[in-house]
């Protein structure tokens, strides 16, 4: 007997991000001494008075349902965050709060897109942007970037790129997984092209804590008009070290957040109420704990940015921000390792981590070929024994 899948759940991709963590997570069950460069979350630990906060909240037995689009407390935290680090005055009728980042993207997508909508998406792009599109009916039209112009589409490209059924533009700076940061100038001429066509951005700033070089500018500090286009999407994974508490937000016009809030109210209902009081605490709290791991980052990437430019066969830019370095491997695609023939990016890193015992993310998931995804969200000592596998691996040194 066959079972019946719908053509919609066919077209989707499962995470090659989720998949080599798994992997590389398996082998290490087994006892295999393998280094990952894989995950994309923090190797720190949840600050703790925001794991005292979510115990309290246990204690007062706050543990039952709350608003689907979340608590009025965590609502008035997160205006007071963006009030903080942008000046925009945003109100709780503008907030949504959501299972994590990804539950919020999800949302905003089915909230903005009719079926053949098109939504702009540059490349490289994080892995489940597409699927997230195609799961609203959507389509996305990529922009295709280089290395030259640090993985940054120009004002032209967008232009071309923009038809009669565009609906919105995915903006993702601090980007995954280049690390790649758009400039005030650069975001003043995209705002521009966006209002002029009346698109929205999609503007997805989980990162933003996490900026080394430069200013990380919200888009919709930029004016009233672009404002009103933005949809700001944030929340707690990355700069409060709380992947698994699952609180995302977006922030938008009422219109928008009310839509949200209605399809969120049917789908999943509210966010984990203890995660919520927990974010609270992590929003208006002690804020050094981000800038204490920010300065732990910066000097994992400028290790690994100068270790992987002094070895033969890759290469890499300078991140301005997230926590990840964008290795080309171009030079050593089309060529024979250890006997067999490796040509693309997923045969390179399928290769290292069977020989070498490294575990690195190839670049088709994001949309391109030639590069690997290494994360620096792991500690010095393994990104020194990593980095020192996979030199030798490119030596030819590996048993």
């Amino acid at each position: 007997m066959s079972l019946y899948i719908s053509e919609k759940a066919k077209k989707i991709s499962p995470s090659p991000t989720l998949a080599i963590d798994a992997r590389y997570k398996e082998m290490k069950k087994e006892g295999i001494p393998v280094v990952g460069f894989g995950a994309g979350e923090p190797d720190f630990d949840t600050p703790e008075n925001v794991k005292q906060a979510g115990i309290k909240a246990i204690n007062d037995n706050f543990t039952r349902y709350t608003p689907a689009s979340g608590t009025l407390e965590l609502k008035r935290a997160i205006c007071r965050k963006i009030k903080r680090d942008t000046g925009l005055d945003y109100d709780v009728s503008n907030i949504v709060v959501s299972n994590g980042g990804k539950h919020a993207l999800s949302n905003v997508f089915i909230c903005i897109c009719d079926p053949g909508d098109e939504v702009i998406l540059p490349a490289p792009y994080w892995v489940s942007y597409p699927e997230m599109i195609k799961i609203a009916d959507a389509v996305p039209v990529y922009i295709d970037t280089t290395e030259e112009n640090e993985f940054k589409f120009t004002p032209d490209q967008l232009r071309a790129a923009i038809t009669p059924k565009t609906r919105a533009l995915v903006l993702n700076t601090p980007s995954n997984p280049t690390g790649m940061l758009y400039t005030k100038a650069e975001l003043e001429e995209i705002a521009k092209i966006c209002v002029e066509h009346n698109i929205y951005v999609v503007f997805d700033e989980i990162y933003e804590k996490l900026a080394y070089e430069g200013e990380h500018v919200n888009i919709a500090t930029l004016g009233d008009d672009i404002r009103k286009l933005t949809i700001i999407v944030n929340g707690m994974a990355k700069a409060y070290c709380m992947t698994g508490w699952r609180i995302g937000y977006i922030a938008a016009e009422p219109e928008i957040a009310k839509a949200v809030s209605n399809i969120q109210s049917h789908m999943t209902s509210n966010p984990c109420s203890i995660a919520q009081v927990a974010s609270v605490e992590a929003l208006d709290g002690d804020q050094s704990v981000i800038d204490d791991m920010r300065r732990e980052y910066i000097s994992r990437r400028d290790y690994m940015v100068k270790r992987i430019n002094s070895i033969d066969g890759v290469s890499c830019l300078n991140p301005h921000g997230a926590f990840y370095i964008f290795m080309n491997v171009r030079d050593s695609l089309g060529k024979e390792h250890y006997g067999k023939m490796i040509n693309t990016a997923n045969e390179f890193c399928a290769d290292v981590l069977d020989k070498a015992l490294v575990a690195m993310v190839p670049s088709e998931g994001f949309g391109i070929d030639g590069y690997v995804r290494l994360s620096y969200a792991t500690s010095m000592e393994n990104i020194k024994t990593g980095l020192d596998r996979l030199e030798k691996y490119l030596k030819g040194e590996c048993k």
